[in-house]
């Protein structure tokens, strides 16, 4: 039996990518990645040859079973997403679990994580936070909404560009057009930017200024 290794990689500045990750990488006998072609630049630039496979939202429920038996036979495997930290709102968490329900061991190598700059570049109280990830798109989006409304801890939400003034316009109706907000874009990249403000401050400038890239929302908790 060998080991499931789930590695980080960069969110945008391959300069993030740790010693240790590409290390792993090239000792691994199997790298499941979200995206080959995506990854595929990424092995590419660090000279890590070994043969890669897609795994990905779409397939992980059918491929979970062999995987397994790949690692109990012997097979050292290690688990890449496009970007960022392996399961957190990215594919991994099925395949984890079934390496601890298997008695698989599992190691997680520390690297880079959207959430964690943004929570620390916003400003907002970090001592206590819930991580909610992306909100229903249309079924029980409302509802969670009303939920978060009475959170008293820092809350942290992944958004995409096209959906974020649809976001904020919900969190000055349901959280108050005072509640602290700051969004932070394109995160270790070239245009990385963190705009702070009230909920309807910040929807007012991207209201003005259509955004691009990859996005974390920190909203503060009610007082």
């Amino acid at each position: 039996m060998s080991k499931l290794y789930i590695v980080p990689t960069p969110i945008g500045n391959l300069e993030d990518m740790t010693f240790r990750a590409i290390t792993v990488l090239k000792a691994a006998d199997l790298i499941l990645a979200e995206d080959t072609r995506t990854s595929g630049k990424l092995l590419k630039h660090f000279d890590i040859a070994t043969p890669s496979q897609s795994h990905h939202m779409h397939n992980e429920h059918k491929t979970v079973d062999n995987l397994v038996q790949k690692l109990k036979a012997g097979t050292t495997i290690a688990l890449i997403s496009d970007a960022g930290t392996p399961a957190i709102s990215d594919p991994g968490f099925l395949l984890t679990r079934a390496c601890v329900e298997n008695n698989i061991p599992v190691e997680c190598l520390p690297g880079a994580t959207a959430f964690v700059p943004a929570l620390v570049n916003s400003g907002l109280p970090n001592d206590k936070f819930v991580f909610e990830g992306f909100l229903p798109v249309k079924k029980g989006r409302q509802t969670r909404l009303m939920v978060l409304a009475e959170e008293t801890r820092t809350i942290i939400f992944y958004e995409s560009p096209h959906k974020l003034i649809k976001t904020l316009t919900q969190f000055c109706e349901y959280f108050g057009d005072d509640r602290p907000v700051s969004v932070s874009r394109e995160l270790t990249k070239l245009y990385e930017e963190t705009v702070r403000g009230t909920a309807k401050e910040v929807l007012d400038y991207y209201t003005n200024k259509p955004p691009k890239g990859e996005i974390v929302i920190v909203v503060g908790g009610k007082k």
